[in-house]
């Protein structure tokens, strides 16, 4: 008897075929850098709690207290709705002080917050110019908005400057890019993009999704670093990675948050964040801003990471300005080959294949934290030379 369903097994059968399977695996998060994966214990080098943030203790007392309070643990609706408490708002005020601007609106991930604002700003008669290695959030927001599509190579602005002297007939133009791209670790040219925004008339959305807590004095972000600031921006950040909790927001101006809470569908069908996340959050900001050491000190160690791994002969880009290292090796089996071997020595480190990369560009995807001891550090650098000598 035959099933709708069958066709799965033979299209998992390809994917297996061209080593693009993707396994479950159990992971139980601890202490200092590790976590153990099927009852071994190893430095976890796949993360992206970047600055320790998401079992600090200070962080951890706010949650316990926030539970103690009785609150409770769901938010119960909607932000539209019932969703929306006071910690939720303090939050959301909190970020907009974080980022400098007028204000702030969660959403319940970074995912939902860049595929919500998308689709709010732009419509069929508008157009939309993606960098090409931007996240699938916002290149899946941007094809789901129904507005033309323009993907410029990545960083390549002589192209998209083309693509905007095209556009004057459409109604509304909305630029969108990573500002820390996550699979390449490197960074965009927000003051040129900028520029370019204001001259054309154009919305620049910027996903601060790696950079929010890593870059800039106060650690807001990368527009923060290099000073871009403009009436243009749309400033969309993540809770779940440096802050070490779990949701998204966008922050800007006052009337585009007011737009946003009235259209986004993301935030107005989805149950709103839970409280105690919020009290996380909240906690974990007062960490960024009191101890700017922990970026310092992340940023220190991974440019020392990177430059070792190029002294042993690993092919990683000279862009790479951050925590996110990536180590490219070609093929998804080669990549796939690696990572096993380098969790057999005791590193965990993530195999990136394609759809998320293009063919031919897998890497291995290193992630630095504040929260690695320097033993996980040495660990990892030791193995990565053995696997190379292993070839």
């Amino acid at each position: 008897m035959t099933s709708p369903f069958d066709w799965i097994a033979d299209e998992l059968h390809s994917l297996e075929e061209r080593s693009l399977v993707r396994a479950r695996r159990k992971v139980q998060p601890l202490s200092g850098g590790r976590c153990e994966v099927d009852g071994q214990v190893l430095w976890n080098f796949s993360g992206n709690d970047y600055l320790g943030l998401a079992d600090d203790p200070v962080v951890m007392t706010a949650v316990k207290n926030e539970l103690k309070s009785g609150t409770g643990v769901g938010a119960r609706a909607s932000a539209l709705v019932t969703g929306h408490t006071p910690l939720h708002s303090k939050l959301e005020e909190r970020l907009a002080e974080f980022k400098g601007t007028e204000a702030a609106i969660l959403f319940p991930t970074g995912f939902a917050a860049n595929f919500g604002t998308v689709t709010s700003l732009v419509g069929p008669e508008d157009v939309i110019f993606c960098d090409r290695l931007n996240h699938a959030s916002l290149i899946d927001g941007a094809r789901h908005s129904r507005a033309r599509f323009r993907v410029y190579p990545h960083c390549e602005l002589s192209t998209l400057r083309k693509e905007l002297e095209k556009s004057g007939d459409f109604r509304r133009r909305l630029i969108v890019t990573d500002s820390l791209f996550s699979m390449d670790g490197d960074v965009a040219p927000l003051s040129d993009l900028a520029k370019l925004a204001e001259e054309f008339d154009a919305m620049l959305l910027v996903d601060e999704a790696h950079a929010t807590g890593v870059f800039g004095e106060r650690g807001s972000g990368l527009l923060e670093a290099q000073q871009v600031k403009s009436e243009n921006i749309v400033s969309v950040g993540t809770l779940s990675k440096a802050v070490g909790a779990q949701g998204g927001f966008v922050a800007g101006s006052r009337i585009l948050c007011d737009w946003l809470w009235n259209t986004s569908r993301t935030s107005m069908f989805s149950t709103a964040l839970s409280p105690v996340l919020c009290a996380a959050a909240l906690a974990a900001l007062e960490r960024i801003q009191n101890q700017p050491r922990r970026r310092r000190d992340l940023l220190s160690r991974s440019e020392s990471i990177k430059l070792q791994l190029q002294s042993q002969g690993w092919t990683v880009p000279e862009s790479v300005v951050g925590p996110i290292i990536p180590v490219i090796v070609g093929e998804a089996e080669r990549a796939i080959h690696l990572a096993t071997e380098l969790q057999t020595l005791g590193v965990l480190v993530a195999a990136i294949r394609p759809p998320t990369v293009s063919k031919g560009t897998a890497r291995l995807r290193i992630s630095i934290s504040s929260a690695h001891e320097e033993a996980g550090l040495r660990c990892l650098l030791e193995n990565f030379h053995k696997v190379r000598g292993n070839r």
